[in-house]
């Protein structure tokens, strides 16, 4: 093109900059390299006491490795990982090594893009098109992520998966569980694929992942192999309470293998199952009424509102009241514990939100996934989420339920002491 040209060259997408980017991508890799000095520096003054024969320190700075990519949320941030010395290291003593926390001596990618990529491929994005979709969010020179790579990563997930399914339960207590099965339609398979999971609330309030295994449908034997697993590898004091829906299965094996522990049937599942047998033009109203029962303040107004609730809809939709009423106890059984915990006992909604991602990916897709990949990818999303989970209301009120403190109507019941014999 010479100088007499009207031609204006336009910039070609693949050299589009963002220089906001840009800068972000510079303060990270600042950010970065002050904070592994720093962490060089804490590491050496731990050392500081190791010294030579002649009195020189023996742990010293040694300069810094090759220069190598790490793959962030806001695109590829170069960095250098600072070395040190050991200079009195003989076959007598072993070798002190510096190995740094915040980058790992083969790391990559942040973790934060390991638990992206399975959102990803849960959300409808195969592995062949990771790369492309990848390349839009941090960058088209985003390495260490093409096809060949996930599929190496998922043979990761499936060590890590192998791994949590071995881990020993002998130093932990769940005070409530809650259960379910999800069921994920894969490869248009004749049937569906049941993942039973359970989640459990620690004594400390938190919210982690305790079972999870590919069980057929919702049936006693896969539940009660999933809770002697659970018991084999240690956990042997029962939960107090139990929420989950109304699968037969789980309640028989749980009063099998933890007969001590309580039911609670979720409202949610319950509420939904007694619209299905009325009209859509009467739902709206029953499932108000429904809340009037499970908001009541207290036990009496709970059993108040359900007796309305008979009186009311009996006559027409007998069959409606007698699936809310067949199970009035283990509806209520919330009541018995701190009204700080009742938000969490009254449904299985730690479960049932995770898991709303997961349906909408088979929905999409049809099916695509196989039985082995979505049971990967859902444990891998279920991880990820659970570090965000919520912790319980009210956790100084854990320590009273596992002491066996009485709560009537969610207030702590103060014991009378007897009087002493004259």
């Amino acid at each position: 093109m010479n100088d007499d040209s009207t031609l204006v060259r336009l910039r070609q997408p693949d050299e589009f900059d963002d220089p906001l980017t840009a800068i972000l991508r510079a303060g990270a890799r600042r950010l970065l390299e002050q904070a592994i000095e720093a962490e060089v520096e804490a590491f050496l003054a731990s050392m500081k006491d190791l010294r030579l024969a002649d009195g020189r320190e023996r742990v010293v700075r040694h300069g810094h490795g090759p220069e190598r990519t790490i793959q962030t949320g806001i695109g590829p941030v170069a960095v250098r990982r600072a070395k040190v010395r050991d200079r009195g290291a003989g076959e007598a003593e072993e070798r002190v090594r510096f190995t740094s926390a915040i980058l790992p001596r083969w790391a990559r990618r942040t973790p934060s893009l390991d638990a992206l990529l399975p959102v990803l491929y849960l959300r409808g994005v195969s592995t062949g098109d990771f790369q492309e979709a990848l390349a839009a969010l941090l960058g088209k020179d985003a390495p260490n992520l093409s096809p060949a790579v996930i599929g190496r990563l998922k043979q990761d997930w499936a060590e890590d998966y192998a791994r949590w399914q071995r881990r020993d339960l002998s130093a932990r207590r769940y005070v409530y569980v809650w259960a379910d099965g999800i069921h994920l339609q894969a490869r248009m398979e004749p049937t569906a694929e049941c993942m039973l999971v359970v989640i459990g609330a620690t004594p400390e309030g938190r919210k982690e992942l305790v079972g999870f295994q590919v069980g057929v449908r919702e049936s006693a034997q896969s539940w009660r192999e999933l809770l002697v697993d659970l018991k084999a590898r240690g956990l042997q004091v029962a939960p107090e309470l139990a929420v989950a829906d109304g699968a037969l299965g789980f309640w028989k094996a749980l009063d099998e293998l933890f007969p001590g522990t309580r039911h609670q049937r979720c409202w949610v599942h319950k509420t939904v199952n007694i619209l299905n047998k009325v009209p859509k033009s009467l739902q709206p109203a029953m499932k108000k009424d429904l809340q009037e029962i499970w908001m009541a303040p207290d036990r009496k107004a709970a059993q108040d509102a359900l007796g309305v609730f008979e009186k009311k809809y009996g006559a027409k939709y007998a069959g409606a009241v007698g699936c809310l009423t067949k199970d009035r106890d283990a509806l209520l059984a919330f009541y018995d514990f701190p009204a700080e915990h009742w938000e969490h006992l009254r449904t299985t909604n730690p479960i049932e939100s995770v898991f709303a991602t997961v349906r909408h990916r088979t929905v999409r897709t049809k099916g695509a996934l196989s039985q082995d990949t979505a049971k990967l990818m859902v444990f891998k999303l279920v991880m990820a989420a659970s570090k965000t989970w919520r912790r319980l209301n009210g956790e100084n009120q854990l320590p009273k339920v596992i002491r066996g403190v009485t709560f009537r109507d969610g207030i702590e019941v103060a014991e009378v002491p007897l009087p002493s014999a004259a």
